[in-house]
């Protein structure tokens, strides 16, 4: 009967060590079309100790998928419409195993990509917390935060930054508050 009790409490202790293994880890998921988020998103998860995550569209955006110049080109398509899903090449699937989730993003048209709320569509968000960090060749981050915060009000969303050319120093400045 003794040997049984202790095998019962070593079967709990790695029960609640691997529970506390679990809280706290950080995903840091991004897309990026050019290269440049990309940057970004490896410094973050650098900084935080975090999975680094590609969210990855189905097919792959082409230099002319990109001509924002052009009305007729796949990211001005999309962005004109607010309903646009680009589907993914795959879908994260431990999402349950993250408590803090950073999300990187180019910038267009003042927004996150659609393929952003696509990812945020794949998963539970329930009880995470959400930072978004952003690149942009011109535009701030506030109007992309206010847009996801708005599509997505039952999550917990934290103060985004743009982190374009951003430094490690500036990255863990940012991530310590």
């Amino acid at each position: 009967m003794k040997k049984f009790v202790l095998f019962i409490m070593a079967v709990m202790l790695l029960s609640v060590t691997a529970n506390a293994q679990k809280q706290g880890r950080a995903l840091v998921a991004y897309f990026s079309a050019t290269g440049t988020t990309e940057k970004a998103a490896k410094l973050v998860a650098e900084a935080i100790d975090g999975t680094l995550y590609e969210i990855q569209p189905a097919k792959k955006y082409t230099a002319a998928d990109l001509d924002w110049h052009d009305k007729s080109s796949r990211s001005s398509v999309e962005m004109a419409d607010s309903k646009s899903r680009p589907a993914l090449k795959s879908k994260l699937e431990n999402l349950a195993d993250y408590d803090t989730i950073y999300i990187g993003f180019p910038i267009w048209w003042n927004l996150a990509p659609r393929i952003i709320n696509t990812f945020m569509e794949s998963g539970d968000f329930a009880g995470k917390t959400v930072i978004p960090f952003a690149t942009s060749g011109s535009s701030g981050i506030s109007n992309a935060e206010k847009e996801l915060r708005k599509s997505y009000p039952g999550i917990t969303w934290q103060q985004g930054k743009l982190l374009n050319g951003a430094s490690r120093e500036t990255i863990k400045q940012w991530i310590k508050k």
